[in-house]
């Protein structure tokens, strides 16, 4: 009897040693996030170390934390109100706390206005009770705007360094990156209903002088960020290792002469310079602008769409929640940026449910392959839509690929670890999706080049020419597969960064 129990004792030892062996190194690391879920330190721990692929919805402006603001606007002399907080040019008051517009650098020595600036200017003490965090969140970029002018590099360097540090490889970054050059232009040339003739207006007022003097200074701003960075050195800092890629950012709520003049010369920026890989339409989609003339919009992308075929596009849309506007506002935004916008990615979708034939609108954009940007703080904060009623598990039941990115980490107080973190807490999603919408990431970047991936549903299978090859030891034929493809490079190097973590599990 003893044998027999003895025997039975060894058979299921040596039946679990099999299967534990048998596991995969992603099953072992899934099976370890199981472990700490319900213990956040450890498991924010292993989020932080975990690879993310990419971030596409950064607004570069937003990225920054008010700390540095304050320092940029201390360096430029600027005067801040001591009411609202916004920054106002100089000269500035004396440093005495009755004074109305005392330097910023008095901060620095009155710790009560240091603390309201980087209140105002950011998400930090803000709570559900102080008002509209949408109303709030957006009041920070007119208070601090004038402290990013100046220092595009500096902010660049914060944001590739931020990256880094989270594990991100690559990032797009929203940026408006011609000084107003474009805005100046539209305001001059004026507004044309036919668009044809006024594409021709502003090429021949000078756009394409805009396009060559935006390109050199973010040129320059890029090699004084990679500097400060110490870059190319044995100091070198993590921001270095992220690639970096843009997207020419349109001001939506300006009059339509200047979105025209923008969008235009997002789509030549698009055409003529690798750095931007696309462009995006921001600002608050409820604002009366963006409300009133969206339809606008979504024609002139229609319009230049077709003089530009291989320009991408990616679209704020659906970033509303009932109540914000009318319900019959969000009702098309989503299937209009998609349908007639040409929008190969949606950043937010929030209001997806709202739409008219919600479910079909997500067969469609599954079909279509079109990517939703999830930002799941900025719309907790602004909309108030999150956990269970947040529209991401729509999305992955019925296949539409997602993403996470940061949108407004700096105004935010938030990064991309804190991003999984909320997908892990608030959504209840699994290292296998995690990993999946970091691959989804760098799969629906605007980089150049074939994907590494032949397929991706139901799994990522990888093309011929790497098929078999491990992380570690690409094959010759997958060498050179990878050599003409940067996207390919990007998404080679993810899987190599993913054996490399599962292998602590």
């Amino acid at each position: 009897m003893r044998s027999t129990i003895t025997r039975v004792i060894i058979f299921c030892f040596l039946l679990l040693a099999t299967l534990g062996a048998a596991q995969t190194a992603e099953q072992r690391t899934a099976g370890y996030l199981e472990s700490v879920r319900k213990q956040p330190p450890l498991l924010l721990a292993f989020l932080h170390e975990m690879p993310k692929g990419g971030d596409l919805h950064n607004h570069l402006a937003g990225a920054i934390y008010a700390e540095d603001l304050i320092d940029f606007a201390a360096s430029d002399n600027l005067c801040v109100d001591r009411t609202s907080s916004r920054l106002i040019a100089p000269p500035c008051d004396s440093c005495e706390t009755y004074t109305a517009k005392p330097g910023v650098r008095c901060a620095y020595a009155d710790h009560v206005l240091y603390d309201q600036m980087v209140d105002a200017w950011s998400m930090r003490n803000w709570t559900p009770g102080d008002g509209s965090g949408h109303d709030h969140f957006f009041a920070a970029f007119d208070k601090f705007g004038l402290a990013a002018h100046n220092h595009v590099a500096e902010s660049l360097a914060a944001a590739m360094n931020r990256a880094g540090r989270d594990h991100e490889q690559y990032v797009e970054f929203m940026h408006t990156a011609d000084g107003g050059g474009a805005a100046e232009l539209g305001m001059r040339t004026g507004w044309d209903a036919d668009y044809a003739k006024l594409r021709e207006k502003l090429l021949a007022a000078g756009l394409k002088n805009v396009v060559v003097a935006t390109s050199q200074t973010l040129a320059e701003d890029e090699g004084r960020a990679k500097k400060e960075l110490h870059c190319e050195t044995p100091d070198a800092e993590p921001g270095c290792s992220v690639t970096v890629r843009y997207l020419y950012q349109v001001l939506r709520g300006l009059p339509h002469e200047v979105v025209f003049a923008q969008i235009l010369l997002g789509f030549e920026l698009a055409s003529s310079d690798p750095h931007f890989v696309g462009l995006n339409l921001v600002m608050p989609e409820d604002w009366y602008v963006p409300i009133h003339d969206f339809n606008e919009h979504m024609a002139v992308l229609d319009y230049l769409h077709g003089v530009y075929p291989k320009v991408h596009i990616s679209l704020h849309a659906g970033e509303l929640a009932l109540g914000l506007v009318p319900p019959e506002d969000l009702m098309f935004h989503i299937r209009a940026s998609v349908e007639r916008g040409h929008a190969e990615r949606i950043g937010h979708g929030v209001d997806i449910m709202n739409e008219k034939d919600p479910i079909g609108l997500m067969k469609e954009m599954a079909k279509r392959n079109v990517l939703v940007e999830i930002n799941l703080t900025s719309n907790d904060m602004i909309l108030g839509v999150s956990g269970d009623e947040h529209p991401l598990s729509a999305y992955l039941k019925y296949g539409v690929p997602v993403s996470l990115s940061t949108d407004d980490e700096g105004v935010a107080r938030s990064d991309m670890t804190h991003e999984y973190l909320r997908a892990v807490l608030d959504q209840k999603l699994g290292y296998a999706e995690l990993k999946r919408m970091a691959r989804q990431s760098l799969e629906h970047s605007f980089l150049p080049g074939e994907s590494l991936w032949a397929a991706t549903k139901p799994g990522f299978r990888a093309v011929a020419a790497c098929a078999g090859s491990t992380a570690e030891k690409p094959s010759a034929g997958c060498e050179k597969y990878l050599a003409v493809s940067e996207k390919a490079r990007e998404q080679w190097q993810l899987e190599a960064e993913f054996a490399k973590f599962e292998k602590m599990f």
